[in-house]
């Protein structure tokens, strides 16, 4: 029983990120607010305990006291899990002036429109819906979710991803980019997507709100994400398994011990860590403290936080589909990641399709660009029209 309180008091001391401080670094990841250097930056520590010897009666009470599945997370941590996520409304409504057209595309309208999350905030978006009268049904969407953008510079209608997201649009989809919290003109805070359930609850609710929005098939929505939206598209999946198809370009940070393994590198990134949290967040020290664990002597309370953060133990729960594209020379996120999901979706027998390319770089620029976005569309066309 001593050494169980030991081992509990020690790991809940962990989580609570009072055993190391972050070091300021100004050239971090571009999605994350942990740096590359983490793992060397941080000094592992091990523990040697010793106890006297117990009994079987008190050995056995140990056992059952130590289960994992009976250790309780800290609130901050446990609303970042899928089985949290889980147990959230997501419904929304999606608001926009009809009359108010941004631009005129080849064979579709784009709005700015605007939604609600389910904790209480107004993000903002842009909206692309086809010319012409719905299908029968509703049109089949897309949730399309940026990558990391510096938040004080992003801008709604800017031309990053023009490209992409006018591809699905012109395909006959109605496409929300959504803008997520602290980007733009976005309430909230951008926190990053890997140690919050912030940006998951911004695409499920953003979903929503095509569900209720009467021109868009409710059952015919799919997700859309480049880099840092890997992880969304990911974890928004294991918490909405019926969501039918997810498309991820050069995505980052699913098992969360890939992150370890692999890192992010970009240059361009400033970190914005004198930002103090808000209420209801965990404190970047506290993410530090857990990497460490994960990292060095995992604790059964870290062991249990990451197997309920990532998608890896729900992938047998989905029902939609997921395709992957990856060029290899990408110098920002490694290839690494993808080939990694990949096996795991294979050993699983999930639902996927993966592709890899030669050049493109992080973002799968030309040549790649036209066959990633061809197989894009061909899965797309199959898994939200029900075309074969």
């Amino acid at each position: 029983m001593k050494k169980f309180l030991i081992l509990l008091i020690l790991a809940l001391t962990l989580c609570a990120g009072v055993s190391c401080a972050p070091k300021e670094n100004r050239n971090q990841d571009p999605e994350s607010e942990l740096s590359n250097s983490v793992y060397s930056e941080l000094e592992i520590s091990s523990f040697e305990l010793s106890s006297p010897e117990l009994s079987s009666s008190e050995a056995a009470t140990t056992a059952a006291e130590s289960r994992p599945e009976e250790l309780k997370l800290p609130e901050a941590l446990e609303k970042m899990t899928v089985p949290y996520l889980r147990t959230l409304d997501y419904s929304s409504k999606l608001e926009y002036d009809k009359d108010a057209v941004v631009e005129y595309g080849e064979n579709f309208r784009t709005y700015i429109a605007s939604y609600m999350t389910n904790d209480g905030f107004k993000l903002n978006g842009l909206l692309a819906v086809p010319e012409g009268e719905a299908p029968e049904g509703g049109w089949p969407a897309v949730v399309f979710i940026h990558g990391y953008k510096y938040p004080p510079t992003y801008e709604t209608n800017g031309s990053s991803y023009r490209n992409y997201w006018g591809a699905i649009a012109r395909a006959g989809y109605v496409v929300f980019k959504i803008d997520l919290r602290g980007h733009g003109v976005s309430e909230g805070r951008a926190n990053g997507p890997y140690f919050s359930g912030s940006y998951i609850i911004d695409a499920l609710c953003a979903r929503g709100a095509l569900q209720s929005c009467g021109f868009v098939n409710p059952d015919g929505i799919g997700l859309w994400g480049h880099s840092m939206a890997g992880n969304i598209v990911s974890r928004s999946m294991a918490v909405q398994p019926e969501i039918p198809a997810g498309v991820i370009w050069a995505g980052a940070v699913y098992t969360y011990t890939d992150f370890a393994e692999y890192g992010i590198t970009d240059p361009t990134y400033v970190a914005m860590s004198s930002e103090p949290p808000v209420s209801g967040e965990t404190d970047r020290a506290d993410m530090y403290s857990i990497m460490q664990d994960l990292r060095g002597n995992p604790s059964e309370l870290s062991k249990k936080f990451f197997g309920e953060l990532s998608m890896l133990n729900y992938i047998g729960d989905l029902k939609g589909a997921l395709e992957i594209h990856h060029a290899i020379d990408d110098d920002v996120v490694s290839v690494e990641y993808s080939r990694n999901l990949a096996g795991l979706l294979e050993e699983k027998g999930a639902d996927y399709e993966y592709y890899e390319y030669e050049t493109g770089g992080h973002n799968i620029t030309a040549p790649s660009f036209s066959p990633a976005m061809e197989r894009t569309l061909a899965f797309y066309d199959k898994r939200l029209k029900g075309a074969e």
